[in-house]
Parts: C-alpha cells; sequence; structure tokens
C-alpha cells in the first residue's frame, strides 16, 4: 500500500514543511523526541486546513501528510543504521 496514494497533490509540500519543523523540535532539549510526532500532528492538520480548507477530508489529509511525514523520517533513520 503506497501512502502517497490516498494524499492530495497539493498537500504534498507539507510533508517536507513537517521534516523541517521537526528537526527544529529535535533541537530543543527540553522536549523528548517522543513528542515530536504529537507535537507535528495537529501543525500538519492546520497546513491542511491552510490549503485545502476546514473539512474532515482536509483533517485526515493532515493526519495522512504528518504520518508520512514521520514515517519517512523514520525509514531514512533506519536504513542508514547498520547492524
Amino acid at each position: 500500500m503506497d501512502i502517497l496514494s490516498f494524499i492530495m497533490d497539493k498537500g504534498l509540500v507539507l510533508i517536507p514543511s513537517l521534516n523541517i519543523i521537526g528537526m527544529i523540535i529535535k533541537n530543543i532539549e527540553k522536549i523528548p523526541n517522543k513528542y515530536i510526532p504529537l507535537i507535528l500532528l495537529p501543525l500538519g492538520i492546520a497546513g491542511a486546513f491552510g490549503l485545502m480548507g476546514v473539512s474532515v477530508g482536509s483533517a485526515v489529509q493532515g493526519v495522512l501528510l504528518t504520518g508520512a511525514a514521520v514515517y519517512g523520517n523514520q525509514v531514512v533513520k533506519q536504513m542508514k543504521k547498520t547492524e
């Protein structure tokens, strides 16, 4: 299953934006890493609302976009690891 097939094209710009925001948050020592996805979720939904208007569909797109950003970040990290 390809998550990007469920995401609307105009929302794709939010994925790198959320990644950059996540990197900024990661550098704030007072915020534990485990909370970064929880912080990014409302930002992703708000970004989707801004791009697509306020609707349930936009909220779902925000969740999917945040998931794609977090998942993509984790894939890159895991691929860099050596056993």
